[in-house]
């Protein structure tokens, strides 16, 4: 068992339980899945660039990830109904609670000019959604071994009722968040 999931197992939930004044340690949030979406806009242009960023994607996250395409074709974009534009992958289990416990102790913290994680993040349903602009914080990724500088898209899904448990559950974990008054 992962170090996180077994902390959250014997730390967290109760203190979350006591904290959140629930009567039943089911109701503790908890993380449902992470999902990390790669957008791959020079694919129009570049097919072989999907290539790079399934191989970026699968050396971060340890799985393979999906090759997603686009539903409409939008002429400005010179994009057609069918065209692979990007990629992702949906973490459960194990391999999420490794992945939250990375981006928490390791990916974070070695971002440029790093304050903390803005608490406005939150879709009002208790998941959080963040950026990278690039995929180098990642220490798997090898400056050398990349084509091009991706961003990504991090969702975290929650079980939690509203903001309020989402944020308790995150700051529990151990996610860096930005005081109230500090600013954006």
């Amino acid at each position: 068992m992962n170090r996180l999931h077994e902390r959250y197992r014997t730390v967290v939930a109760p203190e979350l339980k006591a904290k959140l004044g629930l009567r039943n340690i089911m109701q503790v949030p908890r993380l449902v899945k992470i999902v990390v979406n790669m957008g791959v806009g020079e694919a129009v242009a570049n097919p072989k660039a999907i290539d790079g960023a399934v191989a970026d994607l699968t050396t971060i996250t340890g799985q393979k990830p999906i090759v997603t395409r686009a539903r409409k074709s939008v002429s400005t974009f010179k994009v057609r109904a069918g065209m692979q534009i990007g990629v992702k992958v949906t973490l459960r289990g194990e391999r999420m609670y490794a992945f939250f416990d990375k981006l928490v102790n390791v990916v974070l913290p070695r971002i440029r000019d790093f304050r903390g994680m803005s608490r406005r993040s939150l879709d009002g349903r208790g998941n959080y959604a963040l950026g990278l602009r690039e995929q180098l914080v990642f220490p798997e990724v090898s400056y050398d071994a990349i084509d091009m500088v991706r961003g990504m898209d991090i969702v975290i899904v929650t079980t939690a009722k509203d903001d309020a448990q989402a944020l308790a559950l995150l700051e529990a974990l151990g996610m860096p968040l930005r005081r109230e008054g500090a600013a954006a």
